[in-house]
């Protein structure tokens, strides 16, 4: 399609009605067709797509036509909020037309904007996590809902040079439960594959402006900590400010500085009670490492996680200051790269240290990659060597496998320098390999992968639950449609196969997943029924919740059991999801329960509770573990928000709130308000261990 340049006379007001004379005048994108429920038929609702732009800003104008008005599902209003609930509309913007990487956009009938970076590779990947400065102005009438778009220029990356775009959109109609798209319709492709975009044309005379952006922010605190019950509570106040200051040193690498980083803002880690012998990882919330995270993804599907941001001022989940730090992200010609240099300062007993993280990625062929990594932690003092790290990965792909199938292979080697003083452990010990076949396609989905961690594999600025084995693990799916049946959707079939080895090949975990059916109504509703068998080899005394009591002795188990897991459609005001498992667990038997139930009674609120209950019977004795997460939130409108978060486990005995106000007053600039109260139980009563009270301004300046 072409892109319509606006001249000097033609007014565009934004306020989501294309009743300008000159949208007329544009191409628009039409012919959806559907991706589900009737593969490759016209949507039963059409689309039309039109693109305009001038010198500093994309325009979109869209009308989705609805034969039954009253029938559109909106519930939505907070931006980035999860949209499986409503109508959507989505878009992406492969601005380099590499059919690798493209932004991401998506709105509702209610205004809600949602964003992300897409990047394909062993399937694909959106980094949600990344907001960019754009508008949506969004309106109903009696023939559906229509929108007008503005995305500066500034919040994109892309070659001037290059006229043409791929560009894609999809439209969601949730009480049909069906999904259309422009181009790349078929089960096997879809919105996140930029391979199967369409193109834009005519993109000439853009710029960025000068390419400098400012985020300064200012914040105050109260915080009040008792160390013990009997303690008092004595008020912290401070107050401060720092911010990040980029600059686009071309249209596609932008480099920034930032000074007293802070993350008060964040959103609290869900709690989690851990029956496993390995940690848990726990996702980066933190908006400074969250930005242009996916450049810095590492073989994403074998998991070698050499780099792992919570590595980099987090302490068992406490906040270590960072002072300073430096970031250079974007693309020289074929060649993403990423760098991050951060310095963080002493707390306590904790000295300060520097963070180096490298990443480049190099294009090869129409859709695969060659690249490597590098991280070095540098600990104040001389308790600990300099720690690097070093890594190379490979991903072949392609979507014309036996003529129109997606086929992809990925390889990657991991390993560092030795840990600490008088380290006499082999690269080999210190290291990771591996590979992975992927066919992901539809109806039959498969994949076969094979990995090595060394047993002293411990990458200073990465995570690794587990190390000292060898791995093998396929899986195969069918997932037919059925057109012609008024009640079922799909059928699914699975089997899932973990054969994991010590590294002198003796098994240590095998796991079979046998799902015997799977059911996804008409309606979205979804049921599945699974068999499970595991084998375990214990090498050591295992303390179950790490207090002495429940102590499980070295030996092989042997667990089998069931699974059966029902979710609703999203979209109805009262719905959730659980799962039931009771399987054989050590010397005895477990079952779980984890149930998520939402209500939203009406548009703007939000509510959800999750419960994850375990009943484990042993021959050491019995014990219950129950946790309880209460979420919700009432969104006034896509730029105003407040939030409540409550959670409580009986193994802590903690209960935790986290409060938050948040108002967008302008596309960059936020002011949050945030208070945290914590609560221990000691004997029979709660005693309040933690408040905090928090009052933060962000604002974004661009030239």
């Amino acid at each position: 399609m072409e892109a319509y340049r606006l001249t000097d006379d033609e007014a565009l007001e934004l306020d989501g009605r294309l009743d300008e004379a000159f949208w007329s005048k544009v191409q628009a994108a039409t012919g959806f067709r559907q991706q589900e429920p009737l593969e490759g038929q016209l949507a039963s609702e059409q689309t039309s797509v039109q693109i305009a732009f001038d010198d500093k800003n994309l325009y979109l104008g869209v009308r989705l036509y609805d034969s039954e008005p009253d029938k559109i599902k909106a519930f939505q209003k907070r931006r980035d909020a999860v949209l499986d609930t409503d109508d959507m509309f989505a878009f992406i913007l492969d601005t380099y037309n590499d059919q690798r990487s493209a932004f991401y956009f998506e709105i509702n009938p209610h205004g809600l904007m949602g964003d992300g970076i897409l990047r394909t590779g062993q399937g694909s990947q959106i980094n949600r996590d990344w907001n960019g400065i754009w508008r949506a102005w969004v309106t109903r009438d009696d023939k559906g809902w229509s929108a007008e778009i503005r995305i500066p220029f500034m919040t994109l990356n892309f070659d001037p040079s290059n006229s043409t775009w791929g560009v894609n959109f999809l439209r969601t109609i949730r009480r049909k439960n069906e999904i259309t798209l422009w181009e790349g319709f078929k089960r096997n492709q879809g919105i996140q594959r930029p391979q199967d975009a369409g193109k834009l044309l005519g993109l000439k005379s853009i710029n960025q402006g000068i390419g400098v952006e400012a985020i300064p922010y200012v914040i105050s605190s109260q915080t009040r900590v008792r160390s013990d019950p009997e303690a008092p509570m004595d008020p912290v106040t401070r107050f401060n400010a720092g911010g990040e200051l980029n600059y686009n040193i071309t249209p596609n690498l932008k480099a920034g500085i930032t000074v007293n980083t802070d993350f008060a803002e964040a959103d609290v880690d869900d709690r989690q009670v851990n029956l496993t012998r390995f940690p848990i990882l726990l996702p980066e919330r933190r908006d400074f490492f969250l930005q242009g995270a996916n450049v810095f993804l590492f073989a994403p599907s074998s998991n070698p996680n050499p780099y792992f941001s919570r590595r980099v001022g987090l302490q068992d989940g406490r906040p270590i200051p960072i002072q300073h730090g430096g970031r250079l992200i974007g693309r020289i010609k074929n060649t993403d790269i990423g760098f991050l240099q951060v310095r963080t300062g002493e707390l306590g007993e904790l000295p300060g240290e520097n963070f180096t993280v490298g990443r480049v990625l190099q294009n090869i062929s129409a859709e695969s990659t060659i690249g490597a990594m590098y991280t070095r932690r540098d600990t104040d003092g001389d308790s600990l060597p300099v720690r690097e790290t070093f890594g190379a990965d490979l991903s072949l792909n392609t979507s014309r496998f036996f003529g129109n199938r997606n086929f992809q292979f990925e390889t990657f080697f991991v390993g560092h320098t030795p840990s600490f003083f008088m380290d006499s452990s082999s690269l080999l010990d210190r290291s990771v390999r591996g590979f992975r076949f992927n066919f992901p396609n539809q109806p039959w989905n498969a994949h076969v992968s094979y990995r090595e961690f060394g047993v002293n594999y411990d990458p200073a600025v990465g995570f690794v639950p587990r190390v000292g084995f060898r791995r093998l693990q396929p899986s195969l799916s069918y997932n037919p449609l059925l057109e012609r049946s008024p009640v079922l959707r799909e059928l699914s079939w699975q089997y899932y196969f973990e054969y994991l080895m010590l590294m002198d090949w003796r098994p240590a975990t095998v796991n079979h997943r046998v799902r015997v059916l799977g059911l996804r109504f008409e309606t979205g509703d979804i049921l599945n029924f699974s068999l499970l068998h595991n084998y375990e080899y214990l090498d050591f005394t295992f303390d179950i919740l790490r207090d002495g009591v429940y102590l499980i002795p070295e030996g092989i188990y042997q667990n089998r059991g069931y699974s059966v897991e029902f979710s609703s459609a999203p979209f109805r005001k009262i719905g959730g999801i659980a799962t039931l498992t009771e399987i054989g667990f050590w010397t005895g038997k477990q079952l779980l329960l984890e149930a998520d139930v939402f209500m939203r009674p009406f548009v703007g609120l939000n509510m959800t509770a999750s419960y994850i209950h375990s009943n484990v019977s042993l021959e050491q004795g019995a014990f219950q573990t129950h946790l309880v997460r209460l979420n919700s939130s009432y969104d006034f409108s896509p730029w105003v928000s407040i939030n409540f978060n409550i959670q409580y486990d009986n193994v802590t005995e903690q209960i935790g709130t986290n409060s938050r106000f948040s108002w967008v007053i302008d596309p960059g600039n936020t002011l949050f308000v945030v208070h945290n109260h914590n609560w221990q139980r000691f004997s029979d009563r709660f005693t309040v261990m933690e408040t905090q009270s928090i009052l933060k301004l962000a604002y974004t300046l661009r030239f």
